[in-house]
């Protein structure tokens, strides 16, 4: 390359060089793009009118929310203590709210009572289910539920003019703690129509101790049950009730008893109470067996006292000391053991 050519190369770099943070829009980096302090170049900035402030439109006035509307009457401002006694039980579980009950919960049984509280409570405005009637309407409208040992329209408590579901239960006043809305302890509540057998609990030595150690009337019985042995309660293997707690009873023996095989418990014992120990139909047990064990009557069954069973001898008189295995053995035939 000549002289000439490098001196104008130098040149147009040397152009380039001062004019190229023009061409690129921005300073050179190190250098301030800040205009320098020359009081000419900042009069025309300070003579530029700040720019307008945004202006925000009014914000707009706040409305208070509107009320709601007031409540209407609630049926237990009239009937508070029906209404207290009902927010308790089942029919109100999770709808009652600080033991106030909703109106929808009375008007299940009792029908809508707008009428009855426009007419001030006029009482022939609002249903108030009393009496077999009302039971059938109301009662079984929920309750209704029959199986192959219970039944409501046919059972031994089947409703009627004498007895229906509102002679024993109480919707708005029931026993404290009944789980059934009982009108009254149990006990207290059967011997209403049942007194010869609820008195053989309070008067004789030898009873069930009924209301105690959760043991009821209904602990045996089936209150809805259908006739017969069905109006007894059975275990989950269909067994009667007694074997529920002397399961020590069941069985089954190699040798049984024959009470037992044909008979139930009640062959022998009294279920409700008795005078006699063991709660025994009978004062001894020696009259007890020969009941089955003795040739007077046609039902004999089992074998009957040998000739030296004296009867009549004090050592013969108590049939268990020797035949202790008395509800069935699974060793002797005989149930010596």
């Amino acid at each position: 390359m000549s002289l000439k050519q490098t001196a104008i190369a130098g040149l147009v770099t040397l152009a380039l060089g001062l004019a190229g943070p023009k061409l690129l829009g921005g300073p050179l980096q190190g250098q301030s793009s800040k205009p320098a302090d020359d009081p000419k170049a900042a009069a025309p900035a300070a003579q530029q009118p700040a720019p307008a402030a945004t202006q925000t439109a009014p914000a707009a006035p706040q409305t208070a929310p509107a009320e709601a509307a007031p409540a209407g009457p609630a049926c237990g401002d009239c009937h508070a203590d029906q209404a207290k006694g009902l927010a308790s039980t089942r029919h109100a579980w999770g709808k009652a709210h600080k033991n106030e009950v909703p109106n929808s919960v009375c008007e299940t049984c009792h029908g809508d009572g707008k009428a009855h509280i426009e007419g001030g409570g006029d009482k022939e405005k609002i249903y108030k289910p009393a009496g077999v009637e009302g039971a059938n309407k109301t009662c079984l409208t929920c309750h209704d539920t029959p199986t192959d040992r219970i039944s409501r329209h046919g059972g031994m408590h089947a409703n009627s003019a004498a007895v229906n579901c509102l002679t024993c239960h109480s919707i708005h006043s029931s026993a404290p703690r009944s789980p059934h809305l009982l009108a009254q302890p149990q006990l207290t509540l059967c011997s209403n129509c049942h007194s010869t057998q609820t008195a053989t609990f309070r008067n004789k030595p030898y009873a069930h101790h009924i209301g105690r150690a959760g043991l009821e009337c209904s602990s045996c019985h089936e209150p809805h049950g259908r006739p017969g042995k069905n109006a007894l309660r059975a275990t989950s293997a269909g067994e009667v009730p007694c074997l529920g707690c002397h399961a020590d009873k069941r069985g089954p023996f190699v040798f049984q008893h024959g009470s037992v095989a044909i008979g139930e418990c009640i062959t022998c014992h009294e279920p409700h109470g008795s005078s006699n120990a063991k709660m025994l139909k009978r004062a001894t047990v020696m009259q007890l067996c020969i009941e089955c064990h003795s040739p007077i009557t046609g039902t004999t069954l089992g074998a009957q006292p040998p000739s030296f069973h004296n009867l009549t001898d004090p050592r013969f008189q108590n049939c268990t000391t020797c035949h202790v295995a008395i509800h069935g053995s699974n060793r002797d035939p005989q149930l010596l053991k």
